[in-house]
């Protein structure tokens, strides 16, 4: 059971070294109150984000939070409540409502902490936190998104409108201590850019597309130019497109569509997913689900070529356990599901270090690359579709059912010939990781979550 109280944010400025004895101390009030255990969290950060539409600002948000979660235990209940009111009134009030709450709930024999042994936190320095992404003044904020709009908008003649140019950065920190002697911190910062032009033809039928550059320091993202001129060469190539007749064809994912099918899979492998019944994979375990060439790894402590950390690493999960690099699927075949500690208990399993915000959440999770070029895996095509962009939410984990709006490039003769709209995808999920026929060379980590080129057979297509 869950409550969050509290709409006052404690006045007074509190460094790292003062949020970090405020959990330790809230803790030891939830003991003293008579839990058996407890954990504590707070978050921290600021968020800035602009958008400009045609050179003038549209919208422009700045904001800082900072909450306290408290979770207690007695025996096997276990209850949660939340504040942003860190002054001392809100904290006593915080631990009275998490014990009142714990007397109320039904006994659950897998709650609880993990073993003081098993917690820890990642040793190497992650390199997740860099000053400069908030140093930037606001005005050269304003310019990057700017930039990235006007670089777009003079790529071509075509390119008249614009549906923005944005910017944003973000700072967080988190800090996790419990009653069996954990006590972590970290701190993130994450910044980007993007733009989203509007191409048109001769007979005024428009198509918009976006592009968009993100890192953990401002020195990493590309150039605004860079990004407004890719932004515009995917907005002009789907000028004309049509839809295709109904049929069943290899179908390509680009890398920012093949992405989602991971995402999916992620989803399907939760443990929470596979307890409650509710996953296609749930009866797969240490069997082949892709094809031989597929191997995924849930990478939490990965470093991107940069030399900072991915954008899902942490040195430590919700469950106050060190994280770590975990294959899920290995040649093919599922190694194991990924886990909080409560969701291993319910398995009779040991966690995979994946717990986030109350459930279960990935890190840099990413499929292997493989040997080939897109280029190549177009050229082997004869037929087919090349999915440049993804609609809707047409996916059933419990079955596998997949069906999503598509969008994107035509494939004749290993040449792509013309876009396409309008049109519908459709398989299993299962049955489309086992099709994998081509799996391309051009990882790269623009998010979490990222995946190469990927090539499927026997997918249909439903259009004209």
């Amino acid at each position: 059971m869950t409550m969050t109280t509290g709409t006052q944010t404690s006045p007074e400025k509190l460094s790292a070294d003062d949020l970090r004895a405020l959990a330790l101390e809230v803790v030891q009030r939830a003991l003293q109150s008579g839990a058996s255990d407890a954990a504590a969290s707070i978050s921290e950060g600021d968020e800035f984000s602009v958008t400009v539409r045609m050179g003038e600002v549209e919208t422009l948000e700045e904001s800082g939070s900072r909450s306290l979660g408290l979770r207690v235990y007695h025996g096997q209940l276990s209850a949660s409540a939340s504040t942003s009111d860190l002054t001392r009134a809100g904290l006593n009030d915080l631990v009275a409502n998490a014990m009142a709450l714990v007397r109320i709930t039904e006994a659950d024999p897998c709650t609880g902490l993990a073993e003081a042994a098993e917690m820890g936190a990642y040793e190497n320095d992650l390199r997740l936190w860099f000053e400069d992404v908030y140093a930037l003044p606001v005005g050269e904020r304003i310019a990057l998104a700017q930039r990235a709009e006007a670089a777009a908008l003079a790529a071509d003649a075509r390119i008249r409108k614009s549906a923005g140019g944005s910017f944003s950065a973000a700072t967080a920190r988190r800090i996790l201590a419990n009653s069996r002697g954990f006590a972590g911190e970290y701190r993130a910062s994450h910044c980007g850019v993007s733009t989203v032009p509007i191409a048109m033809d001769d007979v005024g039928a428009m198509q918009r597309e976006s592009w968009w550059t993100s890192a953990r320091r401002l020195s990493d993202l590309e150039t605004p130019e860079t990004i407004g001129a890719e932004a515009a060469r995917r907005a002009l190539r789907m000028l004309g497109a049509r839809r295709v007749a109904t049929q069943q064809v290899p179908i390509v994912f680009a890398p920012e569509a093949a992405r989602t099918l991971l995402g999916h899979l992620f989803e399907a492998a939760s443990g929470d997913a596979i307890w409650r019944s509710a996953s296609f994979l749930k009866e797969h375990l240490g069997e082949r689900i892709a094809a031989p060439e597929v191997t995924i790894v849930d990478d939490h402590t990965m470093m991107l070529p940069s030399g900072v950390g991915g954008f899902g690493s942490r040195p430590f999960d919700g469950d106050g356990l060190p994280t770590r690099a975990t294959t899920v699927v290995k040649n093919g075949v599922l190694q194991t599901w990924l886990m909080n500690v409560y969701a291993a208990r319910k398995l009779g399993m040991r966690s995979t270090a994946n717990a986030s915000g109350g459930g279960i959440g990935a890190g840099n999770l990413y499929i292997a690359p493989g040997m080939q070029s897109p280029e190549a895996i177009l050229r082997a095509v004869p037929c087919g579709l090349y999915v440049t962009s993804l609609m809707g939410f047409g996916v059933n984990q419990v079955t596998g059912d997949y069906s999503r709006g598509a969008s994107g490039l035509w494939i004749e003769g290993g040449e792509l010939t013309h876009a396409v709209e309008e049109i519908t995808i459709a398989g299993k999920l299962g049955e489309m990781f086992r099709n994998i026929v081509a799996i391309g060379n051009d990882l790269e980590f623009r998010g979490s979550v990222a995946s190469p080129t990927l090539c499927i057979d026997g997918m249909t297509i439903a259009g004209a």
